[in-house]
């Protein structure tokens, strides 16, 4: 053969047939992968993990020794923010269980290096019948929304609101007195609010649904235990719950830098009250303020521009009380 013909390997054993289109190569990637997952359905998903959790761990035991129970209580994020809180950390822990705040549930880590802090707290817990879980750190973190919480939270239920009609008690003692809040946002202010109620013998305190401070557990640790004894109403419409308690025979006297009564002066102490608290930096808004009785303003020195809204709801039912005792 001439050439190359004669030389190993210069001759092809085997043909490559002729292409005739993908024959079907690409099929399996022309389909796709199909319709997508469910969250839950998605190994690497959070969904998936919650639900495999949730799987694994079941529902919660209730302490009766004091011991942690295992397996911590699965919770509806979405639900939990709405209708209860969190308080995470060694101090805010002990500090709320110390100051009587109500709780359901408290959380410990599993593994916890326990100090003093700690031990109180589980101490406490106890005595008072809260159920004590032990909690995955991974399970605290979601708890917490990431919070330090150095492997201790305490879940705090939502606060029984009374109606503002149920603090018009004929039964109670002493010339009815209420506080109502009017654009306060610091649960500290409310803490200290209520805790001045009680002291000068106010009936409650009443709060807006909206836009407004609720009875938080750092309100709950302000007042003091006062809260344990002064009901908090809260009003749908502060202006509509103002105009009642006047046809129910009260006054509305609302606390403002520009009022149109200085405090030494107010003649309306000796009858059933309502005083109104507006925020320190907007004061009262205006529909309230048209539907006060009077507006009266605490006397300061001219280095003051104005007063913590907590400070000054106590120096007017402190001036009240003392004319009424007069």
């Amino acid at each position: 053969m001439a050439g190359n013909s004669q030389r190993r390997g210069a001759v092809r054993k085997s043909k490559k047939g002729p292409a005739v289109g993908s024959g079907g190569q690409g099929r399996q990637a022309l389909e796709g992968r199909g319709p997508t997952p469910k969250a839950a359905d998605r190994p690497k998903h959070k969904a998936n993990r919650l639900a495999r959790a949730a799987t694994r761990h079941g529902g919660p035991d209730k302490v009766g020794s004091g011991g942690p129970s295992r397996g911590p209580q699965r919770r509806d994020p979405k639900r939990s923010k709405a209708s209860s809180e969190i308080v995470a950390g060694r101090n805010s822990v002990l500090e709320a269980l110390r100051a009587q705040v109500p709780a359901t549930t408290m959380y410990v880590a599993g593994r916890l290096e326990s100090d003093d802090r700690v031990r109180e707290a589980l101490k406490i817990a106890t005595e008072r019948g809260i159920p004590i879980l032990e909690t995955p750190r991974g399970e605290l973190d979601r708890l917490t929304d990431d919070a330090v919480h150095q492997g201790l939270a305490l879940q705090v239920p939502p606060y029984d609101y009374a109606h503002p009609s149920e603090l018009v008690d004929p039964q109670s003692r002493g010339i009815p007195l209420i506080v109502a809040l009017d654009g306060i946002t610091d649960p500290r202010n409310l803490g200290a609010i209520i805790r001045s109620v009680a002291a000068f013998g106010g009936h409650g305190v009443v709060v807006p649904a909206r836009r407004s401070v609720g009875m938080t557990a750092s309100a709950w640790k302000t007042s003091a235990g006062a809260a344990a004894r002064i009901r908090v109403a809260q009003a749908t419409n502060l202006t509509r719950a103002l105009e009642d308690y006047r046809k129910s025979g009260f006054f509305v006297i609302g606390l403002d830098m520009d009022g149109d009564v200085e405090l030494p002066a107010l003649d309306l102490a000796d009858q059933p009250l309502v005083v109104v608290v507006g925020s320190e930096g907007k004061g009262l808004s205006r529909l309230v303020r048209e539907t006060c009785d009077q507006i009266v303003s605490v006397p300061m020195s001219s280095a003051v521009e104005s007063l913590n809204a907590g400070i000054a709801t106590g120096v007017t039912l402190y001036e009240i009380a003392r004319q009424r005792r007069a």
